[in-house]
């Protein structure tokens, strides 16, 4: 997690006119060091796309205007940053700058770096230690990192792509400050690609398109545009534009950010959700086909438009469960991609219907009354007698057929004596609902002249 991005100009790189091709690397003749390399800013005033934290009014440079910030989590996505920050927060604090990736390091690897740090802080030197992908250490590891916090033996960064709230345990986060990374918008992704083309001593040989697909490709992720500036060079031929259909089969199209088990899977699956909630079809569309884009499980998708029908249409409109199931169906009987434009429908169809969670509510209104209350027997009218002693003991006595009664309509009291009845279920006057309002108002009516003198 290398992370690079200067704001646009030469002061943290390369002199106008040095090419990739004879930047070598440090020490004599060899391999050019890579674009994202070599743009690596050199102060932390010189992060672009984070002004929120390094800027004048930061969160990073407020704490630094008050001496050392102690330990830290940096949440964010690849390629914003996190890394070089850290590197850049070392050299501010005047701290040894030491790193450790969760994926590479054992709990014998980690003592060795305590040990390394308590000789230091011997010797009058503190350590901050860089943990790369610290989410992936399990709880027990994560909390190995206590004691040398509290004592002060490391000042530790994590580094995180996940939400730490998930993945970090409670003991590890109280003791340190979250700060988010964002991924880069269009004006710092353009802003490092205008340096990397000042660094280069070269314009990017793209239509203004092309451009801007570039940036959509990268995501957000400033290594992963510089990475992908330079196949473009290294592809493009003397005197050749590339336009937008060009650069995706030149440089292969890079796959959005996503992880379909992690923050990512969840962020989209919410904003499709809230957005059938909120009678957006445009937005759910647009989240449904970032998903889609993304690889995320069909047969997923569809489970999840099948719990909207029912959690946030309801009674509103009953169709909606039907459509819901028969996108599912569909998908199973075409599959992909054919298959997907049923699962497009309901979603604009749910998106479009009116809206009740009427249903949901009474449901959990219903389970909350049956747990608190137990097994409480129901009125024996409306049990069935079987055998002679429970005849004797009045069970089916008094009970009337509703089907036989003026109306089809009884108005008898089905709820246990020890609870009386109850108002669980209250209909919206929205969509199908109306008329379930109507009826029920009805039958309540009856039931208030049948319980009078």
């Amino acid at each position: 997690m290398s992370d690079l991005f200067s704001r646009a100009g030469l002061e943290a790189g390369a002199p106008a006119g040095t090419s990739a091709g004879t930047d070598a690397a440090p020490g004599g003749p060899g391999p050019a060091r890579p674009l994202a390399d070599r743009l690596r800013p050199r102060t932390l005033d010189e992060v672009a796309g984070q002004e929120h934290l390094v800027g004048p009014d930061g969160a990073l440079t407020r704490l630094l205007s008050g001496g050392a910030p102690g330990s830290l989590v940096f949440w964010g996505p690849p390629g914003t940053g996190k890394t070089t920050v850290a590197r850049l927060l070392a050299g501010a604090t005047s701290l040894d700058f030491v790193a450790a990736s969760a994926i590479f390091t054992g709990v014998a690897d980690l003592k060795k770096l305590f040990d390394e740090a308590r000789v230091r802080r011997r010797a009058g030197r503190g350590t901050l230690l860089f943990v790369d992908e610290i989410h992936r250490f399990n709880r027990a590891q994560q909390d190995g990192f206590l004691p040398v916090m509290e004592d002060g033996t490391v000042t530790l960064v994590g580094a995180t792509t996940e939400n730490p709230s998930f993945e970090l345990n409670g003991a590890l986060l109280s003791r340190s400050r979250v700060l988010v990374f964002r991924a880069l918008d269009a004006t710092a992704l353009g802003d490092l690609l205008a340096r990397a083309e000042a660094t280069e001593g070269r314009v990017l040989p793209l239509t203004p398109e092309a451009r801007e697909a570039l940036a959509g490709m990268a995501d957000g992720d400033g290594r992963a545009l510089l990475n992908l500036a330079e196949d473009v060079w290294r592809a493009a031929r003397p005197g050749e534009v590339l336009d937008a259909a060009r650069l995706v089969a030149v440089v292969q199209r890079r796959a959005p950010l996503y992880d379909k088990g992690q923050d990512g899977h969840y962020n989209l699956v919410s904003a499709l959700h809230k957005a059938v909630r909120g009678s957006d079809p445009d937005a759910a569309l647009y989240y449904l086909a970032r998903m889609l884009d993304a690889g995320e499980d069909r047969l997923f998708l569809a489970r999840r438009i099948v719990r909207m029908a029912s959690e946030d249409i309801g009674m509103a409109d009953p169709q909606a469960l039907v459509v819901a199931n028969a996108a599912k169906d569909t998908f199973d009987f075409l599959g992909s991609p054919e298959g997907e434009l049923a699962i497009a429908q309901a979603v604009v169809y749910l998106a479009t219907a009116p809206k009740s969670n009427a249903v949901y509510t009474a449901f959990k209104a219903a389970m909350a009354l049956a747990r608190h209350h137990g097994s409480v027997l129901p009125p024996k009218a409306i049990l069935n007698a079987p055998t002679k002693v429970m005849k004797r003991e009045g069970y089916g006595e008094g009970y009337r057929y509703d089907h036989d009664e003026p109306d089809a309509f009884s108005g008898q009291n089905y709820w246990p004596d020890a609870i009386g009845r109850q108002s669980l279920y209250r209909p919206t006057e929205r969509g199908f609902e109306r008329d379930v309002a109507r009826r029920m108002a009805w039958w309540d009516a009856r039931r208030k002249d049948r319980d009078a003198p």
